[in-house]
C-alpha cells in the first residue's frame, strides 16, 4: 500500500506544480478568439471550476495545456503533463470521497495513483481541439478509480496464505478416493525427463460388429488405439485397470 494523508499523490502533485510558497510559475498563455490571455495557475483552475466559469476560456485552457504537454519530449522533465494532471484533480474529489465512504478498506493514495495513471494514459488519445477535452480526461480517471475500488473489494484478505492454498488444493489420497462401481482407471507414468509427457492420446470406442453386437470388453480396442509406433520414442507408460483393482 502507498502512504495516505498529506503525503498522498494529489498533495505531492500540488507541491510539484505550485512549488514552494512564494515561488512564481510561468503563466499559461491561452488564445480565446483573437485575444491572447495570460493566466496564472490559480486563474487557470478558476476558469475551469470557479463559480464564474467561461466555457470559451475553459476550452482554451485545456487546449493549451494538453497541446504543450504533448509537445514535451519523452525524456523531458514532464512539467507539462504534470500540469494537465493538476488541472484534472478538482474534477475527481467528489467521486474520490464517495468511493472512500462506500468502501473503507480502499486506500485513498492507491485511488489517487490510479487516477493519475488514467489521466496520463488518456492524454495522448484526447483531441486538444475538442470542447470536451477536460471532461474526457476527468471521466477516464473517475472510471479507473471506480474499477480499481470494485476490484479491491472483491479480494479476500487472508493472514496465512500457505494454509489457504493448502486447503484449496487439498485432495484425498488415492486409497481414500471413491471408486466407480464399474469402468476403468487410467494411470500414466511419464518418463524421467524434466519436460514431462508431451503427446496426444486418443481413445475411440470400437465400431459395432455385425448384428449390432459389440465385443465383450472394450479394453483390447482401447489398448490398440493407445499404442505407439515401434520406431517412435517412448513417451511414457499407460496402464488401464478395472476400477478398484489392486495395483
Amino acid at each position: 500500500m502507498t502512504s495516505t494523508g498529506p503525503g498522498g499523490v494529489f498533495a505531492r502533485i500540488d507541491q510539484g506544480v505550485l512549488g514552494p510558497p512564494g515561488g512564481r510559475r510561468p503563466p499559461l498563455t491561452v488564445h480565446v478568439g483573437s485575444r491572447v490571455v495570460p493566466l496564472s495557475l490559480e486563474e487557470s483552475r478558476r476558469a475551469l471550476y470557479g463559480p464564474r466559469r467561461d466555457a470559451a476560456l475553459g476550452a482554451a485552457v485545456w487546449r493549451q495545456a494538453v497541446t504543450e504537454a504533448r509537445r514535451e519530449p519523452r525524456n523531458g522533465d514532464g512539467d507539462g503533463r504534470l500540469l494537465v494532471v493538476w488541472l484534472v484533480l478538482p474534477g475527481l474529489y467528489r467521486n474520490l470521497h464517495r468511493i472512500l465512504r462506500l468502501w473503507r478498506q480502499v486506500d485513498r493514495a492507491d485511488l489517487e495513483a490510479e487516477a493519475v495513471l488514467a489521466v496520463l494514459a488518456a492524454l495522448d488519445a484526447v483531441d486538444p481541439e475538442s470542447p470536451d477535452t477536460g471532461g474526457r480526461l476527468i471521466k477516464e480517471a473517475v472510471n479507473r478509480m471506480w474499477a480499481y475500488a470494485k476490484r479491491v473489494t472483491r479480494e479476500i484478505p487472508a493472514v496465512d496464505i500457505g494454509a489457504l492454498a493448502e486447503a484449496r488444493n487439498a485432495t484425498a489420497p488415492p486409497e481414500e478416493r471413491p471408486s466407480p462401481p464399474e469402468g476403468w482407471e487410467l494411470h500414466i507414468t511419464p518418463p524421467p525427463r524434466r519436460e514431462g509427457l508431451y503427446a496426444t492420446l486418443r481413445f475411440a470406442e470400437p465400431r459395432a460388429r455385425q448384428g449390432g453386437r459389440r465385443a465383450g470388453t472394450r479394453l483390447p480396442d482401447l489398448m490398440l488405439r493407445a499404442r505407439r509406433h515401434e520406431a517412435a520414442d517412448l513417451i511414457g507408460t499407460l496402464v488401464l485397470r478395472p476400477a478398484g483393482a489392486r495395483r
